[in-house]
């Protein structure tokens, strides 16, 4: 089903590496950078530098294809865009378990939700170069699976009542497993993203940070911000997991590792070496 509006556009083709099995072609470093783009970054570390927050989730490569699996839709495995809610009462019933992605205006959430649902491009997800585009909290049903939810952006142009929103949704969806926490790898943390994080923490909700648009940013930059964050989650956070996530929309780099973690976070993993 397409999304409000989105009636009528093209269905798009998926990216050359939106697929595992093409990014297996690839010669062993760059399909490294594609799956573990925080891995690849360890050889330009200082001597005696701990990585072992670079390696917490590093699945397998079964757990990899059973991850873009579920995000592949079939005939028998149906992925539809639910319903658009901006109270919670608007909100689908909480049947699945369920994930969040938030982030400031303008940080990519929008394109990396295609991305991740890039193998399937008759879920239309919409993307504007406007910042602060999405106004509602937009629920993706991913078969009888789980569901993801693409709430609107904080900051610049941000909905008026958009504290009320995502406050009541954080406090009320107890089928919340995960929050994805967005931040743009070029800025890294800013203002509005400390005031995120203190929300998560003060509501105890399990969170995650993704930093977006790692294309864009220079490896020394990227780097220095990866370093910064890393050292910001392990002294000043509690309910986040240790590790972040590094993801280009563009690019592909992370995306198969962000769906995989979405599909352990939720239960459908079975076994996967991760801790």
């Amino acid at each position: 089903m397409l999304l409000p509006g989105a009636g009528g556009a093209a269905r798009r083709s998926p990216s050359p590496l939106a697929a595992l099995s093409q990014v297996l072609r690839l010669e062993r470093s760059r399909r490294t950078g594609v799956v573990f783009p925080l891995q690849r970054l360890e050889r330009y570390l200082a001597p005696g530098v701990d990585t072992a927050r670079f390696r917490l989730f590093q699945p397998g490569l079964a757990a990899l294809q059973r991850a873009e699996a579920l995000f592949r839709s079939s005939r028998d495995h149906a992925i539809d865009y639910v319903s658009s809610a901006v109270r919670m009462d608007h909100a689908p019933p909480p049947a699945l378990p369920e994930v969040c992605f938030i982030g400031r205006s303008n940080v990519g959430k929008s394109s990396l939700i295609r991305a991740l649902f890039s193998l399937s491009p008759e879920v239309e997800v919409r993307v504007s170069k406007t910042p602060g585009h999405t106004k509602k909290m937009n629920f993706f049903k991913v078969g009888k699976y789980f569901t993801l939810v693409d709430m609107p952006g904080y900051g610049y142009r941000a909905p008026q009542d958009f504290v009320e929103m995502v406050e009541a949704y954080l406090q009320e969806r107890h089928n919340l497993k995960r929050t994805f926490l967005l931040v743009d790898g070029v800025v890294g943390l800013q203002k509005t993203d400390h005031i995120a994080v203190q929300m998560l923490e003060e509501f105890g909700i399990p969170y995650v940070m993704v930093l977006t648009k790692i294309d864009r940013a220079s490896r020394g930059l990227l780097l220095k911000n990866v370093l910064e964050i890393q050292e910001f989650v392990k002294e000043k956070t509690q309910g986040c997991f240790p590790q972040l996530f590094l993801v280009s929309s563009l690019e592909f780099s992370g995306v198969h590792l962000l769906r995989c973690f979405v599909a352990h976070v939720t239960g459908n993993l079975p076994a996967v070496e991760a801790s």
